[in-house]
């Protein structure tokens, strides 16, 4: 869950291998400041997130336009529609607000609660209700200015 979390934050394999191996080296190290009257999994989920705001911004800092695409060879047909929906899938999501998105993928990849992305991401309920009606509406409207609706065929 950590890596998929830090994956679609990231949008690249590499950088969310190193946030969620991150993640599990500050919570190590922080497992004695653990707060027992919170979920284990949310505190967890907590560390990652502020891993990924800090490489986001890292990279806003720093950015990199040789980076290549994370791609993984397979000839079967299905798995080649189903990578190339998740491609712009991600590419969407990259497109949208870093906290739009993580409360997005909390929400619909994760099916955390409201009140649990609002512990995750220190946020009040009705502000991750927005956000992820906001991420909604950004994704549809993305994917409606480049075709990718039903109606085009592209999600039969």
């Amino acid at each position: 869950m950590v890596f998929g979390v830090c994956y679609r934050m990231l949008g690249h394999r590499q950088d969310a291998e190193d946030a969620a191996q991150e993640t599990f080296v500050r919570a190590v190290r922080s497992i004695a400041n653990f707060n027992r009257s919170r979920r284990f999994e949310s505190w967890l989920l907590t560390i990652a997130a502020n891993r990924c705001r800090t490489a986001l911004a890292a990279r806003a800092r720093r950015p990199d336009p040789t980076r290549l695409c994370d791609t993984v060879a397979d000839d079967s047909p299905d798995d080649h529609a189903a990578r190339w929906l998740d491609e712009e899938l991600q590419r969407a999501l990259g497109g949208l607000k870093n906290e739009h998105r993580q409360a997005f993928v909390l929400f619909h990849e994760y099916e955390k609660s409201y009140g649990d992305i609002a512990e995750i991401m220190g946020c009040p309920i009705g502000t991750i209700k927005t956000w992820v009606h906001r991420a909604r509406r950004e994704l549809i409207a993305q994917f409606r200015s480049r075709e990718l609706t039903r109606s085009s065929g592209a999600w039969t």
